[in-house]
């Protein structure tokens, strides 16, 4: 987890609010970062029951970054020379921030929003590398198997081989390759399909450590070479006359940046459904 700093000022009215516990921590969810902070008021503008644990985006487009409890926005263009904001100081020195604390600010509402010279820029959420990995991971758009045989169309033959393979691409099989980028960080991460585990529908479950081998009518009644299964039942008895089979693809994901490097682990699940019947002797 990312620790969000209190904010550096030297302004005597530019500080965080204090209904904030400064317990403060940013998450990552489908690519965007959010701020939870603990506030331990009596009520404030996001929620009137008070106390507890919020959560709030760290960016917001119209009010800047979070820290510290409250957003900060630099105002463009800043204010001229001689403005009450600048609290004596000169354009140059610090900046004009626009503050809005949506826990408020205790003890003096007015603080809550309104312009704040700071000597510095408010301080950013510390970035985790592993955090923009899953960033990076979530912009892949990762899907399952795209499943080539067995087809739910096809007819298959109890005690006859069947080839079980999938389609390649970015997105089914990999690799697929992505970045994210915060606080001066990029990570870069590498995913792609190390296996396919599939559930048959009778019982069975059969590990395939690649995309298995498409058929070819010379192969007569050989078995799959990567990537076969065999069935000893006819699929009348199961829904709608057929064996649901079930594809879990384990995506291998491999992340370097921000000088650390790692791996993460994601599957997808993709179905079909399977007619097996009995060989037909023709007389």
């Amino acid at each position: 987890m990312r620790v969000c700093i209190g904010v550096g000022t030297s302004g005597s009215d530019a500080k965080p609010s204090k209904g904030s516990s400064g317990k403060q921590t940013t998450k990552s969810s489908h690519g965007k970062r959010t701020c939870s902070t603990y506030f331990s008021g009596s009520k404030h503008s996001l929620d009137p029951k008070g106390a507890g644990e919020y959560e709030v985006p760290c960016e917001d487009p119209d009010l800047g970054s979070f820290s510290g409890g409250c957003y900060f926005k630099k105002a463009d263009p800043q204010p001229p020379a001689g403005d009450p904001a600048w609290q004596g100081h000169k354009p140059g020195d610090g900046a004009i921030y626009q503050r809005s604390c949506p826990f408020g600010f205790p003890g003096n509402q007015t603080l809550a929003q309104g312009f704040v010279w700071m000597a510095q820029p408010p301080a950013a959420a510390a970035v985790d590398p592993a955090q923009l990995a899953q960033e990076a991971v979530d912009k892949m758009k990762l899907e399952g198997p795209d499943i080539a045989s067995p087809r739910a169309a096809g007819k298959y033959t109890v005690g006859v081989p069947m080839w079980m393979w999938v389609r390649q691409s970015a997105t089914t099989y990999g690799p697929n390759t992505a970045s994210a980028s915060a606080g001066g960080i990029t990570v870069t991460a590498t995913a792609k399909v190390s296996k396919i585990m599939w559930k048959m529908g009778d019982g069975a479950s059969v590990t395939c450590n690649g995309p298995g081998t498409p058929y070819t009518a010379s192969e007569g009644m050989a078995q799959s070479p990567t990537c076969g299964h065999v069935y000893s039942k006819i699929s009348a008895a199961g829904p709608g006359g057929k064996y649901k089979v079930t594809a879990t693809s384990t995506w291998t994901i491999n992340w370097q940046g921000g000088g650390q490097n790692g791996q993460l682990v994601e599957t997808r699940q993709s179905q079909t459904q399977v007619a097996i019947g009995e060989l037909q002797v023709v007389r």
